[in-house]
């Protein structure tokens, strides 16, 4: 059965932008975009938040009742990064909504049950993010995911602390320099998922993972969550506050200010945004 807590604890915007629902020990928070694939405007931003905050209540509430949890996009793509277009040459709000992605993507680390992300279509910048920072993340061949900020003069800081926590310092710094995307088969090579299956099977893997995950123990696993937090250095809310800052400041430059309107076709409209770093 499956029980929507859209009456109780989720307003309107909520349930136009996303969702969270439990059935059978698994809590979903859907990404209800699915005709912009799921891009992160400031009401999806906030959306998402709110279904976290939602969820960890119902987690920490119910300790054995909820087991897991799977982020998902509706539609053909799991996330397409960030929706830019109607905040372009506003700095304040740019810098708002990169705050309040790391701030989600810190809240969804937070849980304290596994996290399974359901990457179907695309995951790209800010939603490879939500991929990564996820538990695990299950893919398909066919699938695009990665990290082209670079190639649009944007400095990829919210995303880079989880990307270095999944792959590796090494690894992250050669794949957030290079900017690009990759296929389903790749990014698994590459630790960015941890499978990747025929695309027909996608829905079953995570429904087998979710019930594998099921099985544990709900203290043991809470409690195995927060140590391998606290040895990453996940809860570091300065890393998370300082990335987002950074990425607000080079996003309100003129290099990414001209790429980006390049990118939307937008016209400038007096110039680069105000820095709002300063």
């Amino acid at each position: 059965m499956i029980h929507p807590l859209c009456c109780t604890t989720l307003d309107r915007t909520m349930t136009e932008r996303a969702s969270l629902t439990i059935a059978d020990g698994c809590a979903t928070i859907l990404l209800r975009r699915g005709e912009s694939r799921n891009a992160l405007d400031c009401d999806t931003i906030v959306a998402l938040r709110r279904c976290i905050d939602a969820a960890a209540v119902e987690c920490n509430g119910k300790r054995g009742v909820v087991r897991s949890l799977v982020l998902a996009g509706e539609g053909k793509s799991f996330c397409a990064g960030m929706d830019l277009k109607g905040v372009l040459h506003d700095a304040v709000r740019m810098g708002d909504m990169l705050r309040g992605l790391s701030s989600a993507l810190l809240a969804l680390r937070r849980l304290p049950v596994p996290t399974i992300a359901r990457v179907q279509g695309a995951a790209i910048g800010g939603g490879c993010g939500l991929a990564v920072v996820c538990d695990f993340a299950i893919t398909h061949p066919e699938a695009k995911l990665g990290y082209p900020e670079v190639d649009l003069g944007v400095c990829p800081a919210v995303v880079a602390p989880w990307l270095v926590r999944r792959i590796g310092a090494g690894p992250a710094r050669a794949m957030l320099l290079a900017g690009g995307t990759m296929g389903g088969e790749e990014a698994a090579a590459r630790g960015l998922v941890t499978r990747c299956v025929p695309a027909a099977d996608l829905d079953a893997e995570v429904a087998a993972l979710a019930g594998r995950l099921a099985t544990g123990g709900a203290e043991a696993l809470a409690c195995t969550k927060r140590m391998l937090n606290e040895l990453d250095g996940s809860l570091d809310e300065k890393i998370a506050a300082d990335a987002a800052e950074l990425s607000a400041r080079v996003i309100a430059g003129p290099e990414a200010q001209a790429s980006l309107t390049r990118l939307y076709a937008l016209k400038p409209q007096g110039g680069p945004a105000a820095n709002p770093a300063r």
